[in-house]
């Protein structure tokens, strides 16, 4: 990095990496530790706005909540959407110490922009499956809530079908980015020049977690569309 000298202080690559993978590790640890001690913050209270959703919502009470093998693909969806979210404190520090140096000591950076963007863009990827377990993905419910229980969950089973043709095109051209990213060493273009092939495996790795939280969900959705005919039958 001896060609970026005169910019003053620019984090390492190794660092920045490095700094990622142990950074939501220490924050997960150090929250257990709190939890442990009685120091932890009280869990927020859901607005009214929201306890009125879900009483609206009889899927809510009606849930099924899987075998072992849809709960451990929760806990990854759940752990993975854990992970990120702490990454989101660096975005603020990065900013911080980019608006410091930028008007108070008149020394801009090159790679704080840089870094907070492909942070972001990698939360972005690696949150799905957390996103579709607990359902905030987007989705146009016109007629979906219109139909009773069982048609919503039926419903659910038929629309599958486009979300796993998404998922899988995803994850294979997600692949295709990566092995050829890796295979070139590819790097940013801008003056930091950080690798880029870790980002295309994030993408990787966020399409498997979201195919993967997909399997889980039409497993509960299949047994609940099975559940929910034997009691009307009976």
């Amino acid at each position: 990095m001896s060609d970026l000298e005169g910019f003053g202080f620019v984090m390492p690559h190794w660092f920045y990496w490095g700094w990622l993978a142990v950074m939501p590790l220490i924050m997960m640890a150090w929250d257990r530790w709190a939890r442990a001690r009685g120091a932890a913050p009280a869990e927020p209270e859901m607005t009214p706005g929201e306890l009125q959703a879900e009483a609206d919502d009889p899927l809510i009470y009606l849930k099924f909540e899987g075998n072992w093998f849809t709960r451990a693909i929760d806990w990854t969806s759940e752990m993975s959407g854990e992970i990120v979210s702490f990454w989101t404190i660096n975005a603020v520090v990065f900013y911080f110490f980019e608006v410091i140096m930028r008007y108070l000591f008149n020394q801009p950076t090159v790679w704080v922009h840089e870094a907070s963007f492909l942070l972001l863009g990698m939360q972005y990827v690696l949150a799905g499956g957390f996103a579709l377990l607990h359902g905030a993905h987007v989705r146009v419910d016109v007629v979906y809530n219109l139909l009773p229980v069982r048609g919503r969950v039926g419903m659910d089973i038929f629309t599958s079908m486009f979300f796993f043709v998404f998922a899988f095109v995803l994850m294979t051209t997600s692949w295709t980015f990566f092995e050829n990213s890796y295979s070139m060493n590819e790097t940013t273009v801008e003056t930091w020049g950080i690798e880029y092939w870790p980002v295309k495996g994030m993408m990787l790795l966020g399409s498997a977690l979201l195919l993967l939280a997909g399997i889980s969900k039409l497993i509960k959705d299949i047994v609940l569309f099975v559940r929910l005919g034997q009691e009307r039958v009976a």
